[in-house]
């Protein structure tokens, strides 16, 4: 299944490219300016609903809409559409803007709200209600809803349509007023209730709200909807190509002829839309991330396992690895689904080159080396092969170790190329040990192994020919610091969580074993004073990354993901 996505996937990209490495969206632009549209400007801009924490998919559109004033020259804008104050909150505000920072995409001095431009909107407003084109409608919203009719059906035009503008006018700058209460009245553009798209039928472009505001307070009790306040925004703003994801596509009429009602001079917006980012094994709805957060299903809206820009940062994942997932991801026209595991290599490429590889145990088995002397010796490790200024640390050595628990067997099967009774392995960066014997307590658990080593098969010793077919990580137990590991998995086990028979929840595809919490671990001491954030590679064990709540003496690490990559391999 994976594999025929995958290909589903590189037959759409393929779909969206033109010569060279120019995407749809780049082909739309580049004909734009060669016809001199809008003085040959390009302005882009993210305009999220400060309504909940971004997730993937926002990050995908962050990084298109800024590559592309990038590229371009151009510029791009931050704004935030805040025009239902019931659901935003200041917390969202703040997230975002650290969020879209972190990323890497500078919006200099152009950080701007759509409540920034309230008043210029009710300005627009009355001139529109003045042409004859938008009316007072008294009629609660279900019915409003029931005379919209169906995609086949037409719509059953209001009683209230035919309204006077003096009448309109009055009545709207009572709502302003607040002379109403919430849903006692909206005002509708006044369009097609026949048209073959619902949404140019006389849709609500403002509505009753007696709610605080996180930035105007309660100046206004009318807000303007997103479909008329967000075109007009960009109108203001000079943005020439507002681009948005493909659920928009049917709005693009209304867009259109919100702009047309504004208009003056020869510069325009122009809307245009491409796939939205779908990923198994998650959810994107806003709503039911907040569902997750809400009902504690998970820790936060920082929660690695979340698909949030926040709980991926704090899982380790890096601004460069998101850029790399969606050039990999590209620029489609039709919707698709892209295997998780696309975004899992995409963070491996990127620790692989830049993060220190350490040691570290995560179920402790005790090796006591009974040829050993008494005091230890500093080896010399490399920090990272892939890294030419990775430079190399000191490493204790001694007598008495930490392997990993699975990496012994007492009566190991065939091609079992750890430790046993009698077998040899190599220690990372120091000796060749040998299994002498072992000791268990009286439940048969294995307590301790007693190897020799041979003192002349130091690695990178001159002379030091030998070779065996094992190579086990390890921590020496007197200078080990103790550490607890935090390991993730897929929060959903289905791949399309949201797939499920009607009237079932969507939350019984949930992972009851996405985090597991290892207790009593041990790293290396040179990670004794790592502070939250950073990440390393734990040899044979995967990336792993710091967690915000570690400090000294109380060593918490998130595992960003395991070594093993099963898209690179499905690739070829």
């Amino acid at each position: 299944m994976t594999e025929s996505r995958n290909t589903e996937n590189d037959q759409q990209n393929a779909e969206t490219r033109q010569s060279g490495s120019v995407n749809f969206i780049e082909a739309i632009i580049n004909e734009d300016l060669k016809q001199g549209k809008n003085n040959n400007r390009v302005h882009t801009r993210f305009p999220p609903e400060p309504n909940g924490y971004l997730h993937i998919g926002h990050a995908k559109s962050i990084l298109l809409n800024y590559g592309l004033a990038k590229k371009y020259n151009g510029k791009f804008n931050l704004r935030f559409d805040d025009t239902n104050p019931t659901k935003e909150e200041q917390e969202y505000v703040d997230s975002i803007l650290d969020d879209v920072r972190w990323l890497g995409a500078d919006w200099e001095d152009r950080l701007f709200f759509a409540s920034d431009y309230f008043d210029q909107l009710y300005e627009w407003t009355e001139k529109i209600i003045s042409d004859g084109k938008a009316y007072v409608d008294d009629q609660p919203a279900t019915v409003i809803a029931q005379q919209r009719g169906t995609p086949t059906q037409p719509g059953i035009e209001s009683p209230f349509r035919t309204r006077s503008i003096q009448e309109n006018l009055d009545l709207f700058r009572r709502m302003k007023a607040g002379e109403y209460r919430d849903g006692e009245k909206v005002l509708r553009a006044k369009i097609d209730m026949s048209s073959p798209n619902m949404h140019m039928r006389d849709p609500v472009m403002y509505r009753i709200l007696h709610a605080h505001h996180h930035r105007t307070g309660n100046k206004w009790c009318i807000y303007p909807m997103y479909d008329w306040a967000h075109g007009e925004s960009d109108y203001l703003e000079g943005i020439t190509h507002s681009i948005c994801t493909l659920e928009f596509e049917v709005h693009r009429p209304l867009y259109n002829w919100f702009v047309d009602q504004i208009q003056t001079g020869e510069y325009r917006p122009r809307q245009i839309e491409f796939a939205r980012l779908n990923v198994t094994y998650t959810v994107m709805s806003k709503r039911k991330l907040l569902e997750l957060v809400n009902e504690k299903y998970v820790e936060g809206w920082d929660d690695p396992r979340m698909p949030t820009i926040t709980g991926l940062r704090r899982r380790g994942y890096t601004p460069e690895s998101l850029r790399l997932f969606a050039e990999k991801v590209g620029v489609a026209k039709r919707d698709n689904v892209i295997d998780v595991a696309l975004l899992e290599h995409s963070i491996r490429e990127d620790l692989n080159r830049h993060s220190p590889r350490v040691m570290a145990v995560l179920n402790p088995l005790k090796v006591v080396i009974s040829n050993y002397p008494e005091h230890h010796e500093m080896l010399t490790l490399e920090n990272n092969p892939e890294d030419p200024e990775g430079g190399a640390r000191e490493v204790p050595f001694s007598g008495t170790l930490y392997i990993e628990r699975e990496d012994f067997m007492i009566d190991p099967p065939k091609k079992f190329f750890r430790l046993a009774p009698g077998l040899e392995v190599r220690l990372k960066g120091a000796y060749i040990i040998r299994c002498e014997e072992y000791k268990t307590d009286d439940q048969g658990n294995i307590t301790e192994v007693i190897c020799t080593y041979d003192p002349e098969s130091k690695s990178g010793a001159e002379g030091s020919q030998r070779k065996v077919k094992g190579t086990l990580h390890w921590v020496s137990a007197p200078h080990a610091i103790d550490a607890q590991v935090r390991m993730f998995d897929r929060l959903f086990l289905s791949e399309d969580p949201e797939n499920v028979p009607e009237g079932e929840d969507y939350k019984k595809n949930l992972n009851p074993d996405s985090l597991q919490i290892l207790e009593g671990c041990k790293v290396e001491p040179g990670l004794k004073e790592a502070i939250p954030g950073e990440k390393f590679q734990f040899q044979r064990l995967g990336y792993f990354c710091v967690d915000k709540l570690s400090a000294p003496g109380n060593l918490i690490f998130n595992r960003t993901v395991p070594l093993r990559d099963s898209w690179a391999r499905s690739q070829g």
